[in-house]
């Protein structure tokens, strides 16, 4: 019979890679990580939460605590719903469109023989541009006067369209700008995950019947992209809840308050009326917001996702 070969294996020694750290040596390396994470993030949030409920105004030496005030004033804040509503509105446009036109793009390029990195490169490029230069370009291409855009609608005399400057179309040319930026990123991601199909399981729908393209679609991509869907959908909807910049540089919140969105109206409220408590409720309401719908999100979608 063998010998039993287990009976000569080293054993393992206290001191080599793979012991089990000492308690007190263990937290003593994840201290500095853990106070830089109070430090930077929770300790802020606290700070923030402790300000919602003080009356405290930007530059003064005192503050007094009006503990519901704040929030019981938002409910009659006709600004702060606007913008609340601007903000569901837009995110409402926003998120579907990006994950959508993303898969879109990422199924398209991939069906491709050739040219594949190229499109992926230039549709990624939105990403990469900074979008508060790329705001101002598109503010200059939809401008109601001499914006490229309205010329060739006389050009084929078409009625010129003002689009940020129209109550009904600023906040839809605001989240067009917003799309076109985050599809390329969205199809990144659904195209790494088409590479994880495998072409084994494309052959057994052939012979099971599936001749179509969208039947294999629908029946095979598009559940095995499930995870794929799920964290583009969380990272649009939050990248599109947090939109400041496009606003403040395009629109400032107009025409008439059309585009007025949630961080924007914080914005003001604390560095242009000094309001830094009712700011830092609306903060506070902007976060639970965030929150909820990350939750939502992760709850109701997770059912219908095959990992």
């Amino acid at each position: 019979m063998p010998a039993d070969l287990s009976l000569h294996a080293p054993k393992a020694q206290p001191g080599r890679l793979g012991a089990v750290l000492p308690p007190r040596i263990a937290y003593g390396l994840a201290a500095p990580a853990v106070l830089l994470l109070v430090a930077t993030v929770i300790a802020p949030i606290l700070v923030m939460i402790a300000l919602s409920f003080t009356d405290y105004r930007f530059g003064e030496a005192g503050l007094r605590w009006t503990g519901l005030g704040n929030y019981l004033q938002l409910l009659d804040d006709r600004t702060f719903k606007r913008a609340l509503w601007n903000t569901f509105a837009y995110v409402a446009m926003v998120a579907p469109a990006s994950v959508l036109l993303g898969l879109f793009l990422a199924v398209l390029i991939d069906a491709l023989d050739r040219g594949q990195r190229f499109y992926r490169l230039v549709f990624f490029l939105p990403v990469t541009a900074t979008l508060v230069a790329m705001a101002m370009v598109w503010k200059y291409l939809l401008h109601g006067t001499i914006g490229p855009f309205n010329l060739m609608l006389q050009s084929l005399g078409l009625p010129s369209l003002d689009v940020f400057g129209d109550r009904d179309l600023a906040l839809a040319g605001l989240a067009a700008i917003n799309v076109w930026s985050l599809a390329g990123f969205n199809m990144v991601l659904f195209s790494a995950g088409l590479t994880g199909v495998p072409q084994d399981l494309y052959d057994a729908a052939a012979m099971d019947g599936m001749d179509s393209r969208l039947d294999r679609f629908l029946n095979v991509t598009l559940p095995l992209l499930g995870p794929t869907t799920l964290f583009a959908v969380v990272t649009s909807t939050i990248t599109a809840f947090k939109v400041f910049d496009t606003v403040a540089v395009v629109t400032r919140g107009g025409p008439r308050g059309s585009t007025d969105v949630l961080l924007y109206t914080t914005y003001l409220e604390g560095f242009s009326y000094f309001r830094m408590g009712s700011a830092a409720a609306m903060t506070v309401v902007f976060l639970a917001i965030m929150m909820v719908f990350a939750w939502i999100q992760a709850r109701v979608l997770d059912r219908k996702v095959h990992y």
